[in-house]
């Protein structure tokens, strides 16, 4: 669960990202709030509507699965590991 955290909020970061690049390309500095403070909004919002098409499009093409998860249980003194099914 954390793993898919970090993933969508390195998403959420790819603006923010292009944006310091473009900034450092322009020659400008990029850690003067001056150059940050117009755009922030649309970089947040550009950042959101990444996270979302994401979380949209996995849930429409992930894989499903019919059967439920067995966890790993003991069987006639066994360890079977857990498995879908």
């Amino acid at each position: 669960m954390l793993r898919r955290a970090i993933e969508e909020f390195g998403l959420f970061l790819i603006p923010f990202a292009l944006f310091l690049v473009y900034l450092l390309l322009a020659g400008r500095n990029p850690l003067r709030g001056v150059h940050w403070s117009p755009q922030l909004l649309r970089l947040t919002l550009a950042g959101l509507v990444i996270v979302i098409g994401t979380l949209v499009f996995d849930g429409l093409f992930s894989e499903r699965r019919d059967g439920g998860y067995v966890p790993a249980h003991m069987e006639n003194g066994r360890l079977v590991p857990g498995r879908f099914q």
